[in-house]
């Protein structure tokens, strides 16, 4: 009489797994199949080929040749800094310990995609001179990549987002207090920048308190030709 309930239960599940297998056969299914799948168990990771091929600075396509690949992060808040990746390479990032908060930028030759220099500069209280003299004897054809982190507006003047405008920018004149701005220009550049993107500091919209939201942007820059001599 013990064995009454398990043999039972065994019944039963024997009754649901052919009833199963019938209900598949009749509605035209494989029943091996049917069976193999209810008594196995899949194990089966994600394959290299399945999951999203990634390029330089993890663009998911390829840029074509002479052009460099890029990707620039403005910081989060006053806690995450900006990064800023070329050709695979992170020219300016809170582990390289190289950012600050204000604009960061970083100074890259249109020609041969050589790195020139970074730096940071406090736009909340430092001096707006600094930046002056980092941007203003820029050779033509030098690419400028600039990634905001806090405050990049505040000590902007005139002059510094008149030479901004100049690398291509068309948001830098609108720029304000604690906005989010990604940017990349350059020296001689003939029309407005295409790459650009700016999140403006508002209560209604902000993703942090007192802050808007990371703003990321990649893509595909073309070289410079060697200017003729």
């Amino acid at each position: 009489m013990r064995l009454a309930g398990p043999l039972r239960a065994v019944a039963v599940l024997l009754l649901v797994g052919l009833t199963w297998v019938l209900a598949t056969t009749i509605l035209g299914g494989d029943s091996n199949s049917v069976v193999k799948h209810f008594f196995s168990v899949t194990n089966e990771e994600p394959t290299a080929e399945s999951k999203p091929r990634r390029y330089k600075c993890g663009l998911l396509a390829p840029c074509p040749q002479k052009h460099l690949a890029f990707r620039i992060v403005s910081g989060a808040a006053n806690v995450i800094g900006p990064k800023i990746c070329l050709e695979d390479k992170i020219l300016l990032s809170s582990v390289k310990n190289n950012v600050g908060r204000g604009l960061n930028i970083a100074l890259v030759n249109g020609v041969t995609g050589e790195l020139i220099g970074t730096k940071a500069f406090d736009m909340w209280a430092g001096d707006v001179t600094d930046l002056l003299k980092y941007i203003r004897p820029l050779h033509e054809g030098t690419l400028v990549f600039a990634a905001s982190f806090d405050d990049p507006a505040t000590k902007l003047n005139d002059e510094a987002r008149r030479l901004f405008e100049e690398l291509g920018s068309t948001a830098v004149k609108e720029l304000t207090f604690r906005d989010s701005w990604v940017f990349v220009g350059a020296k001689g550049i003939e029309s407005k920048s295409p790459f650009e993107q700016r999140m403006k500091n508002s209560k209604s919209s902000n993703k942090y308190e007192g802050w808007p939201e990371s703003l990321e942007m990649d893509g595909c820059i073309p070289l410079r030709a060697p200017l003729e001599r």
